[in-house]
């Protein structure tokens, strides 16, 4: 991506004031779209506009393997290893770009690295392009900026927007291409940690070696299992929230909060701040002067639960004025309210959405938005009245299209349901990362043969995304159901599980053995999943058939379990010929 250097160094130097005092301005500024904790940029490439993650955790810009290969891109083998949360992201290589369009500035024959987990866009915008200057994050007004400073020293607060709200600050590393990332010293529970920003991260997470030094670990008092967490690797990581007393970032201290713990390894660092830290801050990094300026803009720090924000001396900090100027067309009423359902302010999401509707009521992603927004807030009436409006405005946009049969499913319309996966499956590229959806929404509905070929052709054009195992659980559970191609279901499975062990694996593999007639082993398997979960109803129901099967009398008690848990389940397996 050299030509973006050049590009953004050339604008660098020729709009700078000789000889001025410390100013600062703009050079880029990407509009931003909150998709839960995700800060998504359209990009233009070949003539296309993509969603780009912006991600400050990136050292350079990627593009997924599965919008490579939608776009034709030729790909060239490379030497680079792609890390992050999950570990190493499988082989990379290098595509050239021919037209690139970023934030309005027009780039040819630029190359990104492809390769990791999709990570819901087509790619990442990273270090490459975000450390060429000063970068302003701010999140909670849509936008991400590439910023110039002249004439500054650290005397200067370049916090340009505060007036008179409380300022932060933080040193940061020196940056250079073998250091790319924006790194500080941070206490944890009065302990150093070493910090990565990364607006990339959904969510902060601490490792559980540096979790360790501040007296945290999975089995202290009051942690709790949090689930697994992805990122451009190829496992997920399990993590767990744990009780912290402490946690300060410069002059900012963040008291009794819960932070996310998990077994993350970081070359540089021990810590991930994520996105959550940057939409309840605003934050300006000066990479010349190696500080980071922020200040609170009001909302859950760490997004796990609301906290209350002091400064060094105790005294709470009061909510940053907002100095962006108020939206006037929709897409900033759309962008302002992304941000607001991120920080779960749903009520100020909402009214804000609602001025993006009346503004545009022929666009369908405003419609999608604001359904999301009032799933979430409990409005699930309004929401299934928007996704309705919004496949008559849209009808071939794929997202809505799916949003709109999950919808349908919700309300027990099956059958409406078809017409919009037949709708998204006839659009979707192959290598779409949707064709996931659609596969998981089809095997619910029964339609076992189209949820296989979509998991065929996500599972060729995703090979080391994280969600693979996932995708061939998907793949086996669907065969064990349909009673067909019990090998290949076999194989699935036991590729899944070599990967992760995961309750739901080895119930899927157990319904295969019961259909193959191999009872021990769908036992062991039975044993295995409940072992793990142990409200399974169908490992229940396949360990009591696979022990009647075997005339053991236990089967009688695991049969009569599974049906307090499901009622429905007999008639379901009777109807699909499992007995």
């Amino acid at each position: 991506m050299r030509k973006v250097l050049f590009a953004l160094l050339s604008a660098l130097i020729t709009s700078s004031p000789a000889g001025a005092t410390c100013q600062v301005g703009k050079l880029l500024e990407f509009k931003v779209t909150m998709q839960g904790t995700r800060p998504i940029a359209d990009i233009g490439i070949n003539g296309r506009s993509l969603p780009f993650v912006i991600d400050s955790g990136a050292f350079f810009s990627t593009i997924s393997p599965g919008t490579a290969a939608e776009l034709g891109l030729r790909l060239e083998p490379s030497p680079v290893q792609l890390r992050g949360i999950g570990g190493e992201a499988g082989k990379t290589y290098i595509a050239e770009v021919k037209s690139l369009d970023l934030a309005g500035l027009p780039i040819h024959n630029v190359q990104f690295i492809v390769g990791g987990s999709e990570m819901g866009a087509g790619g990442l915008l990273g270090q490459n392009v975000l450390g060429i200057g000063d970068v302003e994050y701010d999140l909670g007004h849509g936008a991400i900026r590439v910023m110039r400073s002249q004439g500054c020293s650290a005397n200067n607060s370049l916090a340009y927007w505060a007036g008179d709200t409380p300022v932060s600050d933080l040193a940061i590393d020196y940056r250079d291409t073998s250091h790319p990332h924006t790194v500080g010293t941070i206490l944890v529970n009065g302990v150093k940690v070493r910090a990565v920003f990364d607006t990339g991260a959904g969510a902060s997470i601490l490792s559980l070696e540096a979790a360790k030094r501040a007296g945290l670990t999975p089995s202290s008092p009051g942690v709790v299992r949090a689930g697994p967490t992805r990122g451009l690797g190829r496992s997920l990581v399990e993590t767990w929230l744990a009780p912290v007393g402490s946690v300060k970032i410069g002059a900012e201290e963040v008291r009794n909060i819960k932070i996310r713990i998990g077994d993350i390894d970081l070359e540089q660092a021990d810590m991930l701040i994520g996105a959550d830290f940057f939409l309840s801050h605003r934050v300006y990094v000066a990479n010349s002067l190696r500080r980071m300026y922020f200040t609170y803009d009001g909302g859950p720090v760490f997004n796990v639960e609301p906290a209350r924000v002091v400064d060094q001396q105790g005294a709470t900090q009061t909510i940053a004025a907002d100095s962006s100027p108020e939206p006037t067309d929709a897409a900033g009423f759309s962008r302002r309210g992304a941000a607001e359902t991120s920080l779960r302010d749903y009520k100020a999401a909402l009214a804000d959405l609602d001025r993006a509707v009346a503004m545009e009521p022929s666009n369908g992603h405003y419609l999608l938005q604001r359904a999301r927004a009032e799933v979430l807030s409990g409005n699930r009436p309004a929401a299934f009245a928007d996704l309705d409006r919004a496949v008559t405005v849209a009808p071939a946009d794929p997202d809505i299209r799916l949003a709109h049969a999950e919808s349908l499913l919700n309300r027990r319309r099956r059958e409406d349901a078809l017409g919009d996966l037949a709708a998204a499956d006839a659009s979707l590229p192959s290598q779409a990362d949707q064709r996931l959806v659609l596969a998981n929404i089809f095997e619910r509905l029964d339609q076992f043969p189209k949820a296989i070929a979509n998991f065929d052709q996500w599972i060729t054009a995703h090979p080391d995304d994280n969600r693979q195992p996932a995708a061939l659980n998907g793949r086996c559970w669907t065969r064990a159901l349909a009673g067909q191609d019990l090998s290949l279901a076999l194989k699935d499975c036991d590729a899944a599980l070599r990967r992760e062990k995961s309750a739901s694996y080895f119930d899927s593999r157990g319904l295969v053995e019961l259909r193959m007639g191999e009872y021990d082993k769908a036992i062991a398997d039975y044993d295995a999943a409940l072992q793990l979960a142990p409200r399974i109803a169908w490992s229940l129901y396949g360990r009591g058939l696979a022990r009647r099967h075997k005339n053991d009398p236990a089967s009688k008690g695991d049969l009569d379990a599974a049906v307090a848990i499901d009622p429905a389940l007999p008639a379901r397996a009777l109807a699909l010929g499992i007995s």
